[in-house]
């Protein structure tokens, strides 16, 4: 059994925020089934929000004010306020940390527009903001790797967590096979999102909800996890991110009768209103035969921008379009289409980024977490742009500093090595001794279609229903489902099995939450809904693993204390 004070299970901006904070003073493990830099937080593009002054009428303020907004009031205003207020010193600290960010004319850290900000508030570094960001984070946590020990290509197989405390993780290396206890004080996750259920997403293959659904068969309920964002300009047939940051720039969405369509939907924000607004009136587009060529997709026009702009602020979209699709920016309209990209649910947290149990905000003793993987909720039913590097930096830090106290005043409780070793083989011996009839990519395949036909950006009850029948089933055939590869040296066939069955289990909880939510709100369209409810549904969705593995739904109230909801125009 290995021992350590924390241990911290991803690497991302949260995770790595997190470690940095506590590093020298206590003893702390991370642990990621990527090796840290491959973490998805590098994927993200366009910037990172703040109101840094560069405007002189924006303020904290309207940065609460516009991310309350755009949650379509699901927010719990606390956090929002508590997210707005740290920005300015999060970037400053980044900054002087080494993250090397564009400039403006005056110097300044550059900043530009992004959807349904009020301000040009979105620091950037090129198009290659979450890269920067995380690069320096983890060229930092270097300077403390005597104080904080790696362990990569281990992947999470169970949370240990008993009478309320969490005493651990279960893991397996996956070069190796070898499995592991790991007994800590606190255990801290960030995990990252869960949008590899979708068949167009932005989502890296790691993105498979590990962390959320091992909190969730520990018995901590997961968060409004029926919200899923999905981003309007996925590349299409392949959902890679073209970052929002070509509308901030500029860019235009046209469709197939060469109309700059978002003038139906969003007249004063146009191109920048928030994203499910935009992937709806893409998708309605499509849906009405205004596709390009009557097709499923639409149009980014950065032709207007000029070569020199696009190559000095959007050079990665514009390479990314080359290589996938032979599309060069300069010359031609992007093909784009909503992909899934983002999960405003997950694992409930306090504004310290403890894990909360229950509708009483009972905590979890040395349980934390942060980044897309938590709920605390700051992006309630729809996130807004560049709010989302900045939730991973701001909640990353208060996670650590939170777990750094509880970790200082806590202590080892123990922990069955043998049982915990002996449930872990029993999960793998199961998946590796199925009656091998059913193939994994089958039913990812399956899965992935299902998802994106019925829970995608419009649902309804109809094909809601269908889809959880057809869950029902995939889960029944998984128990069949056939891993060739009984070795144990870079087993990756086990390990896609493993996140295969994460994937059917939540997508399960998201159709669960989006049939019960009579309503659309934010990212939850739903077709025989189509209107607000905040008379009945003003509140967050918790759901709970039963003992037969259904899922149980609970609700809790949604933190206001400013902004009382009001409609929602752009």
């Amino acid at each position: 059994m290995i021992t350590h004070d924390v241990v911290i299970v991803g690497s991302g901006l949260a995770g790595l925020r997190a470690a940095i904070e506590m590093a020298g003073k206590v003893d702390v493990a991370v642990v990621s089934k990527v090796y840290p830099s491959r973490s998805h937080s590098g994927a993200a593009q366009g910037g990172v929000a703040a109101a840094m002054a560069n405007s002189s009428d924006d303020s904290v303020e309207s940065h609460f004010f516009d991310t309350v907004k755009g949650s379509d009031y699901l927010a719990d205003q606390d956090a929002a306020e508590i997210m707005t207020r740290d920005a300015p010193v999060t970037i400053t600290e980044m900054e002087r940390l080494g993250c090397v960010f564009s400039r403006d004319e005056k110097g300044r850290i550059a900043q530009r527009e992004f959807g349904g900000h009020s301000h040009p508030r979105a620091c950037y570094a090129a198009d290659r903001t979450g890269h920067a960001l995380l690069h320096t984070l983890f060229e930092q946590s270097m300077k403390h790797k005597a104080a904080v020990t790696y362990y990569s290509e281990w992947y999470l197989l169970s949370l240990i967590y008993e009478e309320g405390s969490a005493r651990g993780i279960t893991m397996m290396n996956i070069r190796t096979g070898e499995l592991e206890v790991v007994r800590a004080k606190t255990v801290l996750f960030g995990t990252g999102g869960y949008g590899r259920a979708f068949k167009i997403t932005s989502n890296a293959f790691a993105c498979t909800g590990d962390g959320v659904m091992t909190a969730y068969r520990a018995g901590i309920p997961l968060e409004d996890m029926e919200f899923v964002q999905f981003h309007p300009t996925g590349l299409y047939g392949q959902g890679i991110l073209m970052s929002e940051a070509a509308r901030g720039e500029g860019g235009y969405l046209v469709n197939g009768k060469g109309e700059r369509f978002m003038d139906k939907y969003a007249k004063s924000k146009m191109e920048l209103a928030p994203r499910d607004i935009v992937s709806r009136a893409e998708q309605t587009e499509i849906n009405e035969g205004r596709g390009i060529g009557g097709k499923d997709f639409v149009h980014i026009d950065l032709r207007h921008l000029g070569r020199e702009k696009i190559i000095e602020r959007l050079p990665q979209i514009r390479q990314l379009a080359i290589d996938f699709l032979g599309v060069d920016c300069i010359d031609k309209p992007i093909p784009i289409q909503p992909t899934a990209h983002y999960s405003m649910g997950g694992i409930p947290v306090d504004v310290d980024c403890q894990v909360i149990t229950d509708e009483k905000k009972t905590k979890a003793r040395g349980f934390f977490a942060a980044g897309e993987c938590s709920c605390v909720s700051v992006h309630g039913a729809n996130r807004l742009g560049t709010n989302s590097l900045l939730d991973a930096c701001v909640f990353g830090r208060r996670a650590g500093k939170a777990a750094l106290d509880y970790t200082l005043s806590a202590r080892h409780e123990s922990v069955n090595e043998a049982a915990e070793l002996g449930k872990a083989r029993k999960r793998l011996d199961a998946l590796l001794s199925t009656p091998e009839t059913e193939s994994a990519n089958d039913i990812r395949n399956e899965l992935k279609e299902t998802m994106s036909n019925h829970a995608g950006v419009y649902r309804g009850a109809e094909g809601l229903l269908v889809a959880k029948a057809a869950l029902k089933l995939l889960r029944e055939r998984f128990k069949s489902v056939r891993v060739t590869d009984k070795g144990k040296l870079f087993n990756t066939e086990l390990v896609e099995a493993l996140e295969l069955s994460n994937m059917l289990e939540y997508s399960e909880i998201i159709v669960e939450g989006a049939l019960a939510r009579r309503e659309s709100r934010g990212a939850h369209a739903r077709t025989d809904f189509p209107k607000r409810d905040d008379a009945n549904w003003l509140k967050h969705t918790l759901a709970r693993k039963n003992a037969d593995g259904s899922v149980s739904l609970g609700y809790k109230p949604v933190v206001i204390t400013k902004y009382q909801p009001e409609e929602r125009k752009y």
